[in-house]
């Protein structure tokens, strides 16, 4: 409550300044592009397109709709929604399948079996164990450079696909893979509402809007834009997927008794990175305040920097474990869960363990 009062100008000035850097690094990406295949360029266009999602990883949150004087635009029920999804995020991902994935499903069942984002099951224990060890760091390697593409576009479809299902009376689809196949309905479906119309506006269109210029300035644009959602893929990886995933991290057999649970399981099943200033939290997508965010989901970003110490200084009280290391750290914990190394804490109803003596 005392953070919902002090919400106000500051945050939205905020906001707006966070997404004038992702046009910016957009804008000077796409300038710098037609002239050769530069690095810089690449990376810039990418941190525009990181940028598009981290607004909408707060917005879709509700994180500004309580903020006084919020334009409409910048709220929950209107930010990617319809036909603004082609201009506020537009990407592999359908905006309303991601909603549902993560805000609902994932936050609400985070390090459960019902956590569509539980790497240690996705991986680890369904396919990789049992493949020789190299089989595995190139299935790591594989996902972290196409991930948003190859696993996170069809899974997020695959979770709002099985709601329909439901109504059916079907069962629901858990092999998210399946809708790569154009010859199926739903797989049609998939490729109508989110790998075509981003595919060909981003590798497609694009690209071909700089033949204004010459063939060559739009073979340059085209082999930029294919290194930008490389980059992309492997930033945000690593950035994703190691704040839910390591040996000191737990995961959860049962669903939680009351409230009170459900909040100490968000820390003890998230962990942060290094934070503090708007470049460093900028340059991480504000997931260096995954605990935070996990027990206010429908905070500004600003305000997480300001409720991080008071919440450190909360789980130190009562003796809850408060991870936060480097992403780079994070990112080989993640590896070692990923390809079997090492495994996750694991407890069942919380009603059955003296918490502080297990810890």
């Amino acid at each position: 409550r005392s953070l919902v009062a002090q919400l106000g100008a500051a945050d939205l000035r905020h906001l707006w300044r966070m997404q004038r850097w992702g046009r910016l690094c957009s804008l000077l990406g796409y300038a710098l592009a037609p002239w050769c295949l530069n690095p810089l360029a690449a990376l810039l266009m990418s941190q525009g397109n990181v940028t598009r999602w981290l607004l909408m990883h707060h917005i879709g949150h509700r994180g500004y709709d309580k903020v006084p004087g919020v334009p409409a635009r910048y709220t929950s029920r209107a930010f990617a929604r319809g036909w603004r999804r082609y201009v506020d995020w537009f990407d592999w991902i359908l905006p309303q399948a991601w909603c549902h994935e993560h805000n609902l499903l994932h936050h609400s069942h985070t390090g459960e079996q019902r956590d569509p984002d539980l790497v240690e099951r996705n991986l680890a224990e369904s396919w990789v164990s049992a493949q020789p060890r190299w089989v595995r760091y190139a299935t790591v390697v594989f996902f972290a450079a196409t991930w948003k593409l190859s696993y996170y576009a069809p899974n997020t479809f695959m979770t709002l696909d099985n709601i329909e299902r439901g109504k059916r009376g079907a069962a629901p689809q858990t092999n998210w893979w399946v809708y790569f196949n154009p010859f199926w309905r739903q797989g049609q479906k998939f490729w109508r509402q989110c790998l075509l119309p981003y595919g060909l506006a981003r590798f497609v269109l694009l690209p071909g809007a700089f033949l204004l210029i010459g063939p060559t300035a739009a073979k340059w644009v085209l082999l930029n834009s294919l290194l930008a959602e490389l980059i992309t893929n492997v930033h945000t990886f690593f950035l994703i997927a190691p704040n839910h995933a390591g040996d000191d991290l737990y995961r959860f057999d049962d669903p939680e008794k009351d409230r009170a649970e459900f909040f100490v399981r968000q820390v003890l099943g998230s962990t942060n990175y290094h934070y503090g200033s708007d470049g460093l939290d900028f340059s991480q997508m504000w997931l260096n305040y995954q605990i935070e965010h996990h027990v206010f989901p429908d905070l500004p970003m600003r305000q997480y920097q300001r409720v991080a110490p008071q919440l450190k200084a909360l789980c130190a009280e009562h003796g809850l474990p408060y991870v936060q290391q480097s992403v780079f750290a994070r990112s080989k914990k993640l590896i070692d869960v990923m390809v079997g190394k090492t495994r996750m804490r694991r407890v069942g109803n919380f009603a059955d363990v003296h918490l502080a003596a297990h810890l």
